[in-house]
């Protein structure tokens, strides 16, 4: 005789917002329209975004990915090449340029105001001082929008202790877009401390997305016996929002990229998970997440959810015309 073993009730804290912000589905869109528009293949310098599912999914479509701009080939050098999301240093469209290469930058929006902070402290004759981690595509990018030595980066409370520059009154300060809103304030209070002429940005450099997710984090993760959070190792953003989840009382978090990170085995005695994706994972992947925790509980699905997010940018102009159909996306973003 078969005995029906019962799943244990589990309740899933699903933050709101969470997943693709506007400048990552902005640039993967401007990947699939290019393939549309040019055919393949299309050419991406890096990753497009920091998730290794997009990129596969893409490369499907026909994009190739390269590191640097002299592995495309010369018969090849008619077909578009984006840059990533990230932004690049000015020397990577000066290179495009000359090797006559035809290129779309997806540069997220948020990411060149950044920039243009950064340019515009250089041009006012401030020294900049970028918070941020190195070898990040993001701070390798804004460092190389200005003259080499004219940017100083800051990573942490104790590097701001013992950096010493040339002229401790004229410096400007800008921040990488997806840092720990708490950590960063933590570095520019001792800046400003130490320097109390620093110069701040026009505006906040912390983009609106990273601060939503992370505020959303800290209202969901109180109580959660596991929080999981959806992303790269190399997300930036995402790594903090597992940090965000520890700090706010979740007992255990851990950022995996699909189901099958989860360790089911040693999964223990759990009642409330809460789950969130950082801004380059993919709805599907969230969704895939959910049906495994149905697969082997009772679960119930609560949205926590702050703000609602209704921010667009738009592709570039050269691919306004091509129609996106919800068909196009559907390898991110479900059916």
């Amino acid at each position: 005789m078969n005995i029906a073993v019962s799943k244990p009730d589990l309740t899933i804290r699903l933050c709101g917002p969470r997943g693709f912000c506007a400048g990552v589905d902005r640039a993967i869109q401007i990947v699939v329209l290019a393939l549309k528009a040019y055919g393949a293949p299309v050419y991406v310098r890096h990753e497009i975004v920091h998730n290794r599912y997009v990129v596969e999914g893409l490369e499907a479509k026909g994009a190739i990915f390269v590191e640097e701009l002299d592995e495309i080939p010369a018969e090849h050098r008619a077909q578009p090449v984006v840059f990533s999301a990230h932004g690049v240093p000015k020397s990577v469209p000066a290179d495009a340029d000359a090797r006559n290469l035809f290129y779309l930058d997806a540069t997220c929006p948020l990411v060149s105001k950044v920039h243009k902070q950064a340019m515009r402290h250089n041009r006012l004759g401030r020294h900049v001082v970028l918070i941020g981690h190195a070898g990040h595509p993001e701070v390798i990018g804004t460092m190389g929008q200005l003259p080499e030595g004219a940017v100083s980066l800051i990573e942490t409370v104790e590097d701001a202790d013992v950096y010493e520059p040339a002229d401790p009154d004229n410096l400007g300060f800008v921040t990488q877009t997806t840092l720990s809103v708490d950590d960063t304030a933590g570095v520019i209070a001792r800046l400003q401390e130490r320097f109390p002429n620093l110069t701040a940005p026009s505006a906040d450099s912390i983009c609106y997305a990273t601060t939503n997710r992370q505020e959303v984090v800290k209202e969901a993760a109180p109580g959660c016996d596991l929080f999981i959070v959806v992303g790269a190792p190399n997300s930036s953003n995402s790594k903090r929002l597992v940090e965000v989840a520890l700090r706010a009382g979740a007992t255990k978090s851990v950022l995996v990229q699909r189901a099958s990170e989860i360790d089911w085995d040693n999964i223990g005695d759990i009642s409330t998970v809460g789950l969130s994706a950082g801004a380059s994972a993919p709805e599907v992947i969230v969704n895939e997440i959910i049906e495994a925790f149905r697969a082997r509980y009772n679960a119930v699905v609560e949205l926590a959810e702050t703000v609602k997010e209704t921010e667009n940018f738009l592709v570039n102009r050269e691919l306004r015309s091509i129609e996106l159909t919800t068909a196009d996306m559907a390898f991110v973003n479900g059916e």
